[in-house]
C-alpha cells in the first residue's frame, strides 16, 4: 500500500481557545488545507476546476479528538479520498503530533464535486478527478 498524503502544519498561538488547545473550526481549516494539497500535488488546481464549471463541497464533517494540541506543536495530517459509487466519496483524515507520532484527532468529511450551473452533484466524482489529474496515483486512482 502507498504511504498517505501527508501535510505538516504547525500550530500558531492566534489558533488556540481559552484553555490554550488548537479551537476545533481550525481543526476543519487545515484539514481543508490538506485536501486542497492533495489535489495540487495530483495535478488539479482549483482554478482549473472553476474553469470547468466544478467545485469541490463538503457536506459533512466529523472531528474525534483524542489529545490535546497547542501553539508551537507541529502535526502531520494524512489524507486519503475513499470513493464509492455515487455522487458522493469520503475523505478520511489524522492528525498526528510530530514530535511522538501521538494520534491526536481525526477528521473525516463526506464530499462531492458540484457542477456549478446545474447546481448538482457530478454523477461519478471519482472518474471525474481521475480524467483531470495529472496524477491520479495521489488519489489511488
Amino acid at each position: 500500500m502507498a504511504d498517505l498524503f501527508t501535510v505538516r502544519v504547525t500550530v500558531r498561538g492566534y489558533e488556540t481557545d481559552t484553555q490554550g488547545h488548537l479551537n476545533g473550526n481550525v481543526y476543519l481549516q487545515h484539514a481543508e488545507h490538506a485536501r486542497w494539497e492533495l489535489l495540487r500535488a495530483a495535478g488539479i488546481e482549483q482554478n482549473a476546476l472553476l474553469a470547468k464549471g466544478v467545485g469541490p463541497i463538503n457536506l459533512e464533517s466529523t472531528i474525534r479528538y483524542h489529545r490535546e494540541v497547542v501553539a508551537g506543536d507541529s502535526v502531520d495530517i494524512t489524507c486519503a479520498f475513499l470513493f464509492r459509487e455515487g455522487k458522493t466519496f469520503r475523505v478520511e483524515q489524522t492528525f498526528h503530533r510530530t514530535d511522538d507520532n501521538t494520534l491526536v484527532a481525526e477528521v473525516c468529511n463526506v464530499g462531492g464535486l458540484l457542477d456549478l450551473t446545474t447546481r448538482k452533484l457530478v454523477a461519478d466524482p471519482r472518474e471525474y478527478f481521475r480524467a483531470v489529474a495529472s496524477d491520479p496515483g495521489v488519489f489511488g486512482l
